[in-house]
């Protein structure tokens, strides 16, 4: 057992940069999902080329976590800096893009996003404007669309984690099954759900998500109870092994100043 302190979200982004491999190329946004693939840049993955949605490549955090996907601290140092129609329209739509890792406002079972906005019951056969409106996609969907495989990234709630979302935003398997493939996607959907409690995979059948594996400082029980439909548990569950310290050190080069590093 680590006697490490750290906190749910550093977990998470630890979790989620060991899916990147080196001299993998991969985009990532903002916020937790930055601090994941460049902890993955900085210690395990140093070929890794990275790029963000707004055209910045190949480059290396100066100063602190950037607080954008333009801003000086990534900028400065890339290999270019160009703009999203050559990250999303070249690169991703492409199927060029190996690993893309997005957020989640709402996920379902099938991996389908929500960044749009929550509404009162089905919208209907008409969009009409949501109760609350969110971020938005930004450039989630074409990551989920066209990437060879995407991380999706959320707080373990469940408010969301819906049996169906309101509205798919960014997709993942769909309704399941093989329908992914029918709608002719590049990409390769979503490999796995990675939360402040632990990780889920899709069945290779069905699609549907499983549970995997669990934090160290989590259960079963708990991510069962804070997930909005009946989870299925692997029969290989496990723990997740905990940071090391090394790990956790090439985390919080990445943050220096700490300003993800949020309790919880």
């Amino acid at each position: 057992m680590s006697r490490l302190d750290y906190t749910r979200q550093e977990m998470m982004a630890i979790a989620t940069g060991r899916e990147i491999q080196d001299g993998e190329l991969a985009i990532f946004g903002v916020g937790l999902s930055m601090l994941a693939g460049f902890f993955a840049q900085a210690h395990h993955a140093p070929n890794v080329r990275t790029m963000t949605e707004g055209g910045v490549y190949g480059a290396t955090p100066v100063g602190g976590l950037p607080w954008g996907i333009e801003c000086n601290r990534i900028s400065t140092n890339a290999t270019s800096f160009t703009n999203a129609i050559d990250a999303l329209g070249f690169l991703v739509a492409s199927g060029r893009c190996d690993v893309g890792i997005i957020g989640a406002a709402e996920v379902d079972k099938f991996g389908n996003v929500n960044t749009t906005g929550i509404w009162e019951g089905e919208i209907g056969h008409h969009y009409r404007p949501p109760k609350t409106r969110l971020t938005g996609a930004g450039g989630a969907n074409d990551i989920a669309c066209g990437a060879k495989r995407t991380v999706i990234m959320v707080t373990h709630e469940r408010k969301r984690f819906a049996e169906k979302v309101g509205y798919i935003s960014s997709p993942g398997y769909l309704e399941g099954g093989d329908a992914r493939a029918r709608y002719g996607f590049v990409g390769g959907g979503p490999a796995a759900i990675i939360t402040t409690l632990g990780i889920l995979r899709p069945d290779p059948r069905t699609r549907e998500f499983e549970l995997e594996s669990w934090f160290a400082f989590s259960s079963i029980e708990e991510i069962r109870a804070n997930t909005g439909w009946d989870l299925k548990v692997s029969a290989q569950a496990r723990v997740v092994p905990e940071p090391s310290e090394d790990e956790l050190a090439a985390l919080r080069r990445v943050d220096e100043t700490g300003a993800l590093r949020k309790k919880g």
